[in-house]
């Protein structure tokens, strides 16, 4: 029996396998911008052929950037058929995430400390920029309103009210890192809700979303980072964070 040399491993490391040759090329023209959100990548005859990799490899690429929030697969043909580029990929990192907590990799309570650090840093960055547009936060406020709402369905409005709160203080990579921490948590989070005591919980965090929003339009950074912060440890009150 032989065994491997360094040298031989530091060559099979230095030399990517053809679908990681296909996922690097992609990811120089977008760097580039030879390739930009909502536009279509070249069919996987052209990308095998200009790379000289197989179809297979093409295809194997294309389902791992797919998997990752990348691209958005079309099938069929014509103009609308191919993969493109999705202008802003979250998936990704909300699957990593997902799967870093049900494996452990990840404590509930660092997921919910990490949103601590990311919210606070979100509402002193709205409270200090009057120009923010918080219409579409607003806008799940006034959704979360509806009293018929199932305790599922307000959750799901209530993670996209602190999304649109991120994306409204212009951080688009908080915004996505706070999209996969909620979603990686969501059904600890759906598992710890007390059915009894949801009316009142309701009540409760229908009043918090609003006063997170009156310390941003009053401009007091140092009120809405301690407002966010009461908010988030009190969601999780009760709800198990350790793993």
């Amino acid at each position: 029996m032989t065994s491997e040399s360094p040298s031989s491993d530091l060559t099979t490391a230095s030399h990517p396998r053809a679908w990681e040759q296909v996922l690097n090329t992609v990811e120089a023209m977008m760097v580039s911008g030879e390739l930009l959100p909502g536009q279509r990548l070249p069919g996987e005859r052209t990308l095998a052929a200009d790379l000289g990799v197989g179809r297979s490899s093409v295809r194997e690429a294309l389902r791992v950037m797919e998997a990752l929030g990348l691209l958005k697969a079309q099938t069929g043909s014509g103009p609308n058929a191919g993969a493109m580029i999705v202008s802003r990929p979250t998936g990704g990192m909300t699957m990593l995430m997902r799967m870093q907590v049900a494996a452990h990799g990840f404590p509930v309570s660092d997921v919910v400390q990490t949103r601590l650090v990311l919210e606070s840093e979100v509402m002193r960055t709205l409270a200090q920029t009057p120009s923010a547009d918080l219409t579409t936060a607003v806008e799940m406020l006034d959704s979360m309103d509806e009293p018929t709402l199932t305790a599922d369905e307000f959750l799901v409005l209530d993670a996209q009210f602190h999304v649109a709160m991120a994306d409204a203080a212009g951080n688009q990579v908080i915004a996505a890192m706070m999209a996969g921490l909620r979603a990686s948590i969501e059904s600890y989070v759906v598992a710890g809700v007390d059915v009894a005591a949801w009316p009142g919980t309701c009540t409760r965090l229908r009043h918090e979303h609003r006063g997170l929003v009156d310390a941003v339009a009053k401009g007091d950074a140092p009120l809405a980072q301690n407002r966010i912060v009461a908010h988030i440890r009190g969601y999780y009150e009760g709800v198990r964070t350790d793993s």
